[in-house]
């Protein structure tokens, strides 16, 4: 009876028909409930009794051997799926696409301005006297670098009388300069910095005067100029530092003379003071102080007064007096001279 018992049960599993596939779009079908295993039959049953429960048993085997050969496809079927499809990259952030497209355009490496001052008069007396100045400024995180120069020429020609010989025209005015700074930043408020210009000044009997400064900058407030709330700019910056000339001197006027050269050196307290006092218009003061140390005492003070008045973005109208003071100048020169003069500056 055996044998006929297996080929029954053997044709039963040939029966069961195979789970269909899930279809990719639809949910898959509840699990189909499962019957309860039949129970086990005593030892002095019939043998066609056990080859019955035998079979039963197997077909039983054979459909949950269906159910989870269906599941394991379903599985692969969805990981070809994603394989196929690749990595998905993720979305760009907006956040940092809009960051970059608000930033706004950086401005110029350079802040140049050019200065030009002219009077000339004609007449019953010859006066021409011209002068310009020019400054460059550039700022990063850790440094400034800025760049001035000047110069001043003048010839005048005393007034005329009648019939008598005409007068020569003198040499007024005759300087110029270069100074070249450079600011290493520690903080946005306290910077070092190094100093190196020349000048010249012939009425003055100054052929010559290179000199080299080293010292520390502070700058107390710098409050910009914002249209929408009504503030107007204010900048406060002092400069404490030791600077080294050394004089170069040469009568030029009003004859030809060589003269002993001298030695500067010192502590130099500088100020430097700009203020808004409208939306168009600006006071400006620069001044310093130097204190010569070397042979004999020796006090040298500037001082620069400016209102600007903006007539466009780029083009401004401005009146200066300045002011220099000499404790012991060369000799046969006076220890202070004054300059009035009304100018216009360019921003390029």
């Amino acid at each position: 009876m055996l044998p006929v018992a297996l080929l029954l049960a053997s044709s039963l599993q040939s029966q069961t028909p195979p789970a269909p596939a899930p279809r990719p779009a639809a949910p898959p079908p509840p699990a189909a409930v499962r019957a309860p295993a039949p129970p086990a039959l005593p030892e002095d049953a019939p043998a066609a009794e056990r080859a019955a429960a035998a079979a039963e048993r197997a077909a039983l085997a054979a459909e949950r051997a269906a159910e989870a050969s269906a599941r394991l496809a379903e599985a692969i079927e969805k990981l070809a799926e994603v394989t196929a499809r690749g990595p998905v990259a993720p979305p760009p952030a907006p956040a940092v696409e809009a960051a970059a497209a608000a930033a706004p355009a950086k401005p110029s490496a350079w802040d140049v301005s050019v200065g030009l001052s002219l009077i000339s008069l004609t007449g019953n007396a010859s006066t021409l006297t011209v002068s310009g100045l020019a400054s460059a400024l550039r700022k990063t995180d850790k440094w400034i670098y800025s760049v001035k120069a000047y110069g001043a020429y003048g010839r005048s020609r005393p007034p005329e009388v009648e019939g008598e010989v005409e007068s020569l025209s003198q040499v007024v005015a005759l300087n110029a300069g270069v100074e070249l700074r450079g600011d290493r930043r520690f903080t946005q408020e306290i910077s070092g910095y190094l100093l190196a210009g020349a000048d010249t000044d012939h009425i003055k009997s100054i052929e010559a005067r290179p000199y080299g400064e080293a010292g520390a900058g502070i700058l107390w407030f710098d409050t910009k100029k914002d249209t929408k709330t009504g503030t107007n700019e204010a900048i406060l910056r002092t400069d404490f530092a030791f600077r080294y000339a050394r004089e170069l001197r040469f009568q030029y006027y009003p004859t030809r003379l060589d003269l002993g050269d001298v030695d500067l050196g010192g502590p130099r307290f500088g100020a430097m003071f700009r203020y808004g006092l409208s939306k168009d218009i600006t006071f400006q003061e620069d001044a310093e102080i130097l204190v010569s140390v070397i042979s004999d005492s020796r006090v040298l003070f500037s001082s620069q007064t400016q209102v600007m008045a903006n007539l466009t973005d780029a083009l401004a109208l401005g009146v200066g007096f300045l002011v220099k003071s000499d404790s012991a100048p060369p000799p046969g020169k006076v220890s202070t001279d004054t300059a009035l003069s009304f100018n216009l500056t360019v921003a390029l």
